[in-house]
């Protein structure tokens, strides 16, 4: 429009005009449902746990397995929190890291303790009676007696790679007898990643899931 001219806008002026109308309806309607209603696809309890254990894996030093185990109450709050490592006081630069050497005092296992026995040993309640376990790895038989006594109800496991060992065979036996109820985690995800930058971004989420 010049003055009190007025021309007949173009097919393409209108095409353009109708796709601006269009995506700015469309942000308007994604803003408008990302800051009106809840998140649908926020982490569920199990997957919150399962994540907080794999976490606390990434804490580990060992070169070749990372396991992190989280202990949650019936009332969804986490009790324990532990991964695989050396003993408290023992320097982790002079034990042995190796799976494999001629003599097993030169591997890791007659020294490291287990993500189970450290959450459980590093509960910030009286007790873990009750709870539930979630780790990455099935545990192992010598885990399995420290479960047992220490009172967990429940483990929740995500890799049983190891389920023909002796020392699997003898954990379900143990955890059965004991009646211990243990299942498998089925993720409804394959990966969850941090961001730390989106934390400056309104409306990102702090983490991404696939």
């Amino acid at each position: 429009m010049n003055g009190s001219q007025w021309t007949v806008p173009t097919r393409i002026e209108i095409q353009d005009c109708v796709c601006v109308c269009v995506c700015v309806c469309v942000c308007v309607c994604v803003f408008s449902s990302n800051t009106t209603r809840k998140r649908d696809d926020y982490l569920e309890w199990p997957e919150y746990f399962m994540a907080v254990a794999f976490l606390s894996a990434q804490r580990s030093k060992d070169p070749s397995s990372q396991v992190g185990a989280c202990i949650v109450n019936p009332e969804n709050k986490i009790v324990g929190i532990g991964y695989n490592g050396m003993p408290n006081g023992c320097d982790d630069d002079l034990l042995p890291w190796s799976r494999t050497a001629d003599d097993r005092l030169d591997t890791k296992y007659p020294y490291v303790c287990h993500a189970e026995l450290n959450a459980i040993m590093n509960k910030n309640s009286a007790d873990v009676k009750g709870c539930t376990m979630y780790v990455a790895l099935f545990p192992c038989n010598e885990c399995a007696k420290l479960i047992i006594q220490a009172g967990l109800k429940e483990v929740v496991y995500l890799s049983d790679k190891y389920r023909d060992s002796p020392e699997m065979t003898a954990s379900r036996r143990l955890l059965k007898m004991a009646g211990i109820h243990f299942r498998q985690f089925q993720p409804k995800r394959t990966e969850i990643v941090i961001d730390f930058n989106s934390i400056n971004h309104p409306g990102m989420l702090s983490c991404a899931s696939k």
